[in-house]
């Protein structure tokens, strides 16, 4: 490992340690970072990201529209699926390793040992200050949990983007739709219009009822913004200004155009603001766009299975991965899911959703502490589950998920964000600095 790797490698497990920290909620620490650093939040303009499911893929086609529009745009992500750099971009680029080390330097020097910043709030002041030594003219943040208090929730957006509202977090957010649709609602800033997908009704209401009070705008998805499904994975899209038709995107999934119907309300509304942007721009990026580890195909060798790769790591994302698995399979038996799960979810009711798709399954775990072991998995799974089988290294899961779906059936690695983050890194053989 050269000296340049060893920095890197120590500066992000300095960071990790941040973790021993937990979330904490609230503002006042990122706005002390911040503080320290010269306020790097003031003054850049940003689009705000929150929703229990699709922020990442919203971000990842606002991105790609605004490189075709010659926009320098940075995006703000997590979490990271095997590189801690995938946190930052800047038109489209990971931050390098040695700008980790000089930014967490930085950002070391300002913090007050009386008042350790979680890991979050520490990532977040990062992000600000890399998007300002980029020169970055609009940074598209994600929220990394809730809303109201997530450390994000001090940029000053030009727009706010809310994509949908399910059970989530309930320890940190409250119990319940309502309180969950109060904390995400709380990016909502007085005048500063708001995109928004959320359809149950209380919710709904609880996020309108907000927005109405601050006088923002609200462009809803099914009213203002509208889609329409066309012949194969083709769509139209039509907004308040633009009509986009016969479009398609290079994400997989039946949900993607609905992605697309809220990154059109953004981009409108961002367009209105001056920024210059197209719907010619927003084509393009669709068109474009690349966010792994979401209904991901990895390249396969003449005789394999197909295999796939999609975090589905709550109700919401299992309920799209099931949409999309007709298509994904396009005929083939058998079925083979490998499953990681973080032991801090509902491991049960998730099992419960994806299983019973499956012809077998191969339970096992990515190395990382949150890891469900892969015997509970086995012994949470409902009465309808396939066959299974435990393996906990996850590269012989894999291997043995290959082997039982042989060359006329199909791989899916599944259940976490963090296995498939380790799966791709297995699959490449690349290197993944996860926690």
């Amino acid at each position: 490992m050269s000296s340049a790797q060893s920095a890197y490698q120590k500066a992000v497990s300095k960071l990790y340690e941040l973790q021993k920290f937990g979330i904490k909620l609230g503002l006042s620490s990122t706005q002390n970072l911040l503080k320290g650093l010269g306020d790097p939040h003031k003054g850049l303009a940003c689009v705000h990201l929150a929703g229990t499911n699709g922020k990442g893929s919203v971000g990842a086609m606002l991105e790609a529209a605004l490189i075709r529009a010659g926009v320098k745009v940075g995006f703000y992500t997590s979490p990271h699926l095997e590189r801690f750099t995938e946190r930052f971009r800047v038109d489209g680029k990971e931050i390098s390793q040695a700008e980790v080390v000089r930014l967490c330097e930085r950002v070391w020097r300002v913090v007050d040992h009386r008042e350790p910043p979680t890991y979050f709030e520490f990532v977040t002041a990062m992000a600000f200050e890399h998007f300002r030594g980029q020169g970055v003219e609009l940074a598209i943040m994600e929220t990394g949990l809730g809303g109201r208090l997530d450390a994000t929730n001090i940029c000053e957006p030009l727009v706010t983007v809310i994509t949908n509202l399910s059970r989530e977090h309930e320890d940190y957010l409250g119990k319940g739709l309502a309180s969950i649709a109060f904390e995400k609602a709380g990016i909502i800033k007085p005048g500063v219009p708001l995109i928004h997908g959320v359809t149950q009704p209380t919710a709904r209401k609880i996020v309108e009822d907000t927005a109405q009070a601050k006088g923002a705008p609200i462009y809803r998805r099914g009213r203002e913004l509208t889609f329409r499904r066309g012949a194969g994975d083709s769509f139209s899209l039509r907004g308040r200004m633009w009509t986009l038709p016969h479009q398609s995107t290079n994400l997989v999934g039946r949900h993607q155009p609905i992605n697309a119907c809220l990154a059109l309300g953004v981009a409108e509304t961002l367009a209105e603001t001056g920024v210059p942007l197209t719907a010619d721009h927003l084509a393009q990026g669709l068109g474009e766009v690349y966010w792994p580890g979401r209904l991901e195909l990895w390249p396969s060798e003449p005789g394999q299975p197909p295999l796939w790769l999609d975090g589905a790591h709550n109700p919401g994302a299992a309920g799209a991965l099931l949409a999309s698995l007709e298509g994904m399979r396009q005929g083939r038996k058998p079925l083979v899911m490998v499953v990681g799960v973080m032991a801090d979810k509902e491991v049960g009711k998730l099992l419960g959703l994806i299983l019973p798709a499956a012809d077998m399954v191969v339970y096992s775990r990515p190395v990382y502490s949150r890891a469900a072991a892969p015997e509970v998995l086995a012994a949470a799974a409902p009465a309808d589950a396939p066959p299974g089988e435990v393996e906990p290294d996850l590269k012989r899961a894999m291997e043995r998920a290959r082997s039982l779906a042989g060359p006329q059936g199909v791989v899916l690695v599944t259940g976490s964000l963090f296995t498939v983050g380790e799966a791709r890194t297995i699959l490449s053989g690349g290197i993944s600095d996860l926690p």
